[in-house]
């Protein structure tokens, strides 16, 4: 009786090199593609690197700048409430003293006002 798929012993070894042989070339090594001209992947990582720090320390040194104007403000705003307190202490001291100059004064005119009357 015939086989009627064909698959003989020649057949099965056919198709069993043929596989075998598909498989060596997959494995087979393949010829370098050279690379194109321009920068190698360690060269761009570097770059990135370097873009990246360049970016913290430019963040580094505007967050340090802010801080000192901050200080600065709040520096100022200290030395302002001073003035203006000083400022108000000197007013009450020279209102006391117009208020103890109009004292005196009146005394003075009261003894003035005692001697006339005598």
């Amino acid at each position: 009786m015939k086989d009627p798929k064909g698959s003989g012993l020649t057949e099965r070894l056919a198709s069993a090199a043929g596989a075998k042989a598909a498989l060596l070339a997959k494995l087979k090594p393949r010829a370098a593609v050279a690379a194109p001209p321009g920068l190698t992947r360690a060269e761009i990582r570097d770059a990135e690197l370097l873009a990246v720090r360049q970016g913290r320390a430019d963040a580094k040194i505007a967050a340090q700048v802010a801080s000192g104007e901050r200080a600065d403000a709040e520096q100022a705003e200290i030395l302002v409430a001073e003035e203006a307190a000083l400022a108000a202490r000197r007013g009450a001291r020279k209102e006391r003293k117009q208020l103890t100059r109009a004292e005196a004064q009146a005394k003075r005119d009261a003894r003035y006002a005692a001697r006339k009357a005598r």
